[in-house]
C-alpha cells in the first residue's frame, strides 16, 4: 500500500495549519503531525474507519482524527487522501 494525497486534501493540510499558527505554533504542528502520522498507519489498517454513504460505490472512509475528519478513498494498492477539515467546519 501507498499513500497519495490529492492537491485538494495538501490544501487543507496547509490551510488547517496556517489557521491555527498564530494563535498556537506548536498546537499547529501537533495537530498536522498526528494527522500525517494517522495517514501513515492507514498503510497497516486501511480499512479501519467507517465507509462514507454519500461516496456510492466508492470505497471512502472517513476517520476522525482528534477534532478533525480525514476522507479517503481505499483502490487497488494506493490510499488516496481526499480531504481534511475540523468537525466544526461547515463544509
Amino acid at each position: 500500500m501507498r499513500i497519495r494525497w490529492l492537491s485538494s486534501s495538501q490544501r487543507d493540510l496547509s490551510r488547517l495549519h496556517d489557521f491555527l499558527k498564530d494563535a498556537a505554533p506548536d498546537t499547529a504542528s501537533r495537530r498536522i503531525r498526528a494527522i500525517i502520522a494517522a495517514v501513515e498507519r492507514l498503510i497497516e489498517f486501511p480499512n479501519i474507519a467507517p465507509r462514507v454513504e454519500r461516496y456510492g460505490s466508492r470505497e471512502v472512509r472517513a476517520l476522525l482524527v482528534g477534532d478533525y475528519e480525514l476522507h479517503y478513498e481505499v483502490m487497488a494498492d494506493t490510499i488516496v487522501i481526499l480531504r481534511i477539515w475540523h468537525v466544526r467546519e461547515n463544509r
